[in-house]
């Protein structure tokens, strides 16, 4: 009798001490690392989330910027994190699927290193030209691109930026030749197209849609799946004639990989919520995005396809940081 109970004890115990841990887990503050100076859209989205995502857990979920390296800083940060799930990253595709093809000695492997939760938004480009320079639709962008070859010029964030892979993606899917013109981040590029010192850009929406919506400049298409409810009368560019020219900036919440099971499923629902929030919604809509809220499957699922497909379009074009 008593050796039964020993053995039933030993079956018992680890399943109720698991089960409370379970039920205690958040214990302390989640940290969610922003990769990105404050105040930018990574910053306004990690605090729109975490605001319902620390109702939802039963503790607060503190928001903290580790700049750096496009990106990488940060999640590399989590990355080399304790698998706890107490730290967290909301990673944007820059970091996760297109400087690991462009970046020699990355830090970090986006597709076995980290613990995918969930993609929150996805933030696609507005295909603009400069003011007077003539074509109100895409394909008669394409149609001038190709009797000018290598005359036209589009704007971007820097080399190895999503509006950079954008362009050439662009290029690409439409048979046309352009010179790159990298500049400093998405700004400083939209003043030069406005000033019509270069002919394109496709930048995020929030860059362009303020001066798209005044009237300073014409968008031919959006880079998205799906028309935007922002811009209904933009078609996207697949709809204006360019088969397989889909490209948005997206942002997701990641932790280290090896985070138990029950402590991934307790984050993503804690998320997911946030995401279901009216007012949450209404400010990321605002982003000019599309909110997703995928599972863990389906998000890790969608980066190894984001991965492979953008190494397709570095190797294509024979991209690479200067």
């Amino acid at each position: 009798m008593i050796r039964r109970r020993t053995a039933l004890t030993a079956i018992v115990l680890p399943a109720l001490v698991g089960r409370a841990q379970a039920q205690a887990f958040p214990d302390q503050p989640v940290r969610l690392v922003v990769p990105f100076a404050a105040g930018g859209p990574a910053d306004l989205i990690a605090r729109t989330i975490g605001r319902v995502m620390g109702e939802r857990l039963g503790k607060p979920v503190i928001v903290e910027a580790r700049a750096g390296a496009a990106g990488l800083i940060g999640v590399e940060h989590v990355a080399k994190s304790r698998p706890d799930g107490q730290t967290l990253v909301l990673a944007s595709s820059g970091a996760m699927v297109i400087l690991p093809h462009l970046q020699p000695n990355m830090p970090y492997d986006p597709r076995r290193d980290l613990s995918p939760i969930t993609q929150v938004l996805g933030v696609p480009q507005i295909v603009a030209t400069a003011p007077g320079l003539g074509p109100r639709t895409l394909a008669e962008l394409v149609a001038m691109a190709k009797a000018r070859p290598g005359q036209l010029t589009y704007g971007s964030a820097g080399i190895g930026s999503s509006l950079h892979l954008a362009g050439e993606l662009f290029k690409l899917r439409a048979g046309i030749d352009l010179t790159h013109v990298p500049f400093r981040g998405a700004a400083p590029a939209v003043t030069e197209l406005l000033a019509g010192r270069i002919n394109i850009l496709a930048a995020d929406v929030p860059a362009l849609l303020t001066h798209v919506r005044a009237g300073s400049v014409p968008a031919l298409a959006i880079t998205a799946p799906q028309r935007l409810e922002l811009l209904p009368d933009v078609p996207t560019a697949v709809e204006a004639g360019v088969p397989g020219f889909v490209s948005e900036t997206w942002y997701g919440v990641l932790g280290p990989a090896g985070i138990p099971a029950d402590r991934v499923a307790i984050l993503h629902a804690a998320t997911k919520a946030a995401l279901e929030d009216a007012e949450t919604r209404r400010v990321l809509l605002g982003q000019g995005g599309r909110i997703v809220g995928s599972t863990p499957e389906e998000f890790a699922a969608f980066i190894r396809g984001a991965y492979d497909s953008w190494g397709d379009v570095v190797r294509a074009t024979g991209m690479r940081l200067e």
